[in-house]
């Protein structure tokens, strides 16, 4: 969160304007950075409502109905929303993720990707569906993994990617520049650089740490 209101300080979220930051816990940091910056920041605890999602997400929606909210961002917001908040703001809700979906989706991540021995992790910038994790994918950013790697070392290095990927996503939805069609999310004018890069981990010897460059 507060990666994104740096960005909007700097010019860079495409003209979207932080409104309003609700958390479902009174111990959350993001309150506290929020207000500091003049930005209207609240908490709906979730165990109010026990098994009744309906009912929380009518609280959700109440509170962000003043302030005329256009696109919902989740980041570290660890439930899963239903239709009843979905279908009001479609295709206006999205997430971070501390992955390369679809793989390792859901919590834990970062142990998981340690212990499976993969070369290259990342994050992902997606929007949200009744699914877990499962929603049209807009950008992933890769990392790479070192044998070195414990679990907190690569949430860091993730968390790093996951800071330059979210504000790109919300700048290009402000900008309208995101088209969707099934599971294919498609940025409209794109630039494609003329050399596409591949990120080869562990590097491949004698030219270690180059980038190799494909057409």
């Amino acid at each position: 969160m507060a990666a994104l209101l740096d960005a909007h300080e700097n010019g860079r979220l495409g003209g979207a304007e932080p409104v309003a930051v609700v958390c479902d816990s009174h111990h959350a940091g993001a309150l506290n950075v929020a207000r500091e910056r003049g930005i209207y920041a609240t908490f709906v605890p979730r165990t109010a409502y026990h098994a009744n999602r309906d009912g929380y997400e009518k609280r959700l929606l109440e509170v962000l109905a003043p302030f005329g909210v256009e696109l919902v961002v989740l980041a570290g917001f660890l439930r899963i929303l239903g239709p009843l908040f979905l279908e009001a703001f479609p295709l206006k809700v999205i997430n971070v993720h501390p992955a390369l979906l679809p793989s390792f989706p859901g919590e834990s991540v970062w142990e998981a990707e340690v212990k499976s021995g993969i070369k290259l992790a990342g994050a992902t910038v997606h929007f949200v569906d009744q699914g877990i994790d499962t929603g049209p994918i807009i950008i992933q950013g890769a990392v790479p993994v070192l044998d070195t790697d414990g679990a907190d070392d690569l949430a860091a290095r993730i968390l790093h990617i996951e800071h330059r990927i979210l504000p790109q996503a919300v700048s290009w939805l402000a900008q309208g520049r995101l088209e969707v069609s099934g599971r294919k999310v498609t940025l409209k004018n794109q630039i494609v650089p003329r050399s596409l890069e591949a990120l080869v981990w562990p590097p491949l010897e004698p030219e270690a740490g180059k980038i190799l460059k494909f057409s």
